[in-house]
């Protein structure tokens, strides 16, 4: 696990959340585990596969034709 997720996860389990000390204990940024914690934004990978437009069996899909059009010599088509 990353060190924002160990501090999040950390922070379920306490009674009575400090964000600072679980921020300073990981090393982390304590606005951005707050944030996190809190809900109000998410990891940058969450946010890069919302903005995706092939789902991974279309891209596993578009990546297999252009390796057969590649190994019968013909450049990739629209």
């Amino acid at each position: 696990m990353g060190k924002i997720k160990d501090a999040i996860a950390e922070l379920h389990l306490q009674e009575k959340k400090n964000i600072q000390a679980m921020a300073d204990k990981h090393g982390v940024n304590r606005s951005t585990l707050s944030k996190r914690f809190n809900g109000k934004t998410g990891s940058k990978v969450n946010g890069y596969n919302s903005q995706k437009i092939l789902t991974p069996g279309q891209e596993r899909a578009l990546i297999n034709r252009i390796n057969d059009l590649s190994k019968m010599g013909l450049p990739p088509s629209h």
